[in-house]
């Protein structure tokens, strides 16, 4: 699958270390350098305008998917390719799936693992064959993975499950392994298989 638009999940808060906002800044450039489109929340604060602002600045095309609720003066950017202002968050996230050919989470909080779960879910059962990744600056997301591969050792997921989440630890490495990525098939089709085959 050709890969035209990446939709990025990350955090909106300022009161992170700048080198966080500099890795944000980083994969702006590296989408944009690429001719690929990004997708996102729509924010100005945070790694969300970090990231916008930087894809802009190096000539990308940029979209942001705001829900209605937070288009106010301090929190929507108004620089943007274009900015949809939608009813609520389900509507955004689905908008944001609608528009984009693979997802990246960037470090941040309890929005963006929910986002990341949600779209690693529906890629688990079928609803979607796209390429999701983290960008694991600077170990950022360790604890978070280590977690999955235990749930992984208990049975709670498959291996060609815990499969669909890429990770790397530079913008670059994370847009490779995007284009790299063959989707394994639906939960359906795992769970056809034996129960002593599923985990092969």
């Amino acid at each position: 699958m050709e890969i035209r638009s990446v939709c990025v999940y990350c955090g909106s808060s300022d009161h992170v270390p700048a080198a966080y906002l500099d890795a944000a800044r980083a994969m702006g450039r590296a989408i944009a350098r690429r001719g690929w489109r990004l997708v996102y929340g729509g924010g100005s604060t945070g790694l969300m305008g970090a990231l916008a602002d930087a894809a802009l600045e190096a000539g990308g095309e940029v979209i942001g998917v705001l829900p209605d609720h937070f288009y106010t003066p301090q929190l929507a950017h108004t620089g943007l390719t274009r900015l949809e202002v939608v009813p609520d968050m389900h509507t955004r996230k689905a908008r944001m799936a609608e528009l984009a050919d693979a997802f990246v989470a960037l470090p941040g909080g309890f929005g963006t693992w929910e986002e990341l779960f949600e779209i690693l879910t529906w890629a688990q059962i079928g609803l979607h064959r796209k390429p999701v990744a983290l960008l694991n600056f600077r170990g950022f997301y360790d604890q978070l993975l280590a977690f999955v591969d235990f749930a992984l050792g208990q049975g709670f997921l498959y291996t060609e499950h815990r499969n669909l989440l890429l990770e790397a630890a530079t913008p670059e490495a994370v847009l490779q392994a995007l284009e790299a990525f063959e989707h394994p098939g639906g939960i359906a089709k795992w769970l056809r298989r034996p129960p002593d085959a599923r985990r092969a």
